[in-house]
């Protein structure tokens, strides 16, 4: 693959420098640019999606003045084709914030060069495996307990979800999968990889509805031999989705 666009971000200016220097100093980084807040960040990442190079990656400081690692980690995470995320941080109390933001690492300063090595691989091996299909994006996976036995469900197997209490079922070709989530959750972290909301219980993969029916009102999909609701907020919205779909396949 090219070599990674990468971000580096943090106010202290000492920080940024060394940081910059070390990313420049590994082959396989092409590029390297540097913002002394999150302002100034949107705005260089704004400006490489403009002229069709976007930043691949941010090195990110957590605790800066004005707009913080954390919120402009979150705001990345809703970009179409959001760049991957190292917070890159003195403080070690933020680990459950990059879990949740899906950073590809998280790297305490002082930042030791074989780490940041390790963060860069990670990010490469994300950036070339990367599925066009989802706009950028490589297929999330959710554990799932099986006699127990852990194994990983990947998003592109699963063909919809239906919401049980604080719980969430995950419907396969080979079954379905009890796990501790919430729908609104995974409806976040899915829309990326074509999952939509179509009832207020129900998540489905649009790639795999087969058929979309109304009827008095009333608003179905059918997704293999199952039939689901579809609530009337929820149903031009999805109908121009799949017709929009069908237009661009056969273009």
């Amino acid at each position: 693959m090219v070599g990674l666009r990468v971000l580096a971000v943090d106010d202290e200016l000492p920080a940024l420098e060394d940081l910059a220097y070390l990313l420049r100093a590994d082959t396989r980084i092409a590029e390297v640019a540097t913002a002394r807040d999150g302002a100034a960040a949107l705005r260089l990442l704004d400006r490489g999606i403009a002229e069709g190079r976007p930043i691949d990656a941010v090195f990110l400081d957590i605790r800066m003045r004005g707009l913080d690692g954390v919120v402009l980690g979150r705001l990345l995470s809703r970009f179409a084709n959001p760049p991957r995320v190292v917070f890159v941080t003195a403080y070690e109390d933020h680990a459950v914030d990059a879990f949740e933001i899906k950073a590809e690492d998280y790297l305490l300063k002082p930042v030791r060069p074989e780490r940041l090595a390790e963060a860069i691989r990670r990010v490469s091996v994300a950036a070339e495996h990367a599925d066009p299909e989802t706009g950028g994006r490589e297929p999330d996976t959710i554990p799932v307990e099986l006699g127990g036995v852990t194994r990983f469900v990947s998003s592109t197997d699963v063909k919809y979800v239906e919401a049980q209490g604080d719980y969430a079922r995950l419907h396969t070709e080979g079954g379905s999968h009890l796990v501790r989530i919430s729908l609104a959750t995974l409806e976040e972290r899915w829309a990326p990889v074509g999952f939509v909301r179509v009832h207020r219980s129900h998540l489905v993969a649009v790639k795999h509805i087969d058929e979309l029916h109304i009827d008095s009102g009333r608003c179905v999909v059918r997704v293999g031999e199952t039939e689901i609701p579809v609530s009337r907020r929820h149903t031009r919205e999805l109908r121009d989705l799949l017709v929009r779909r069908a237009r661009k396949a056969q273009s």
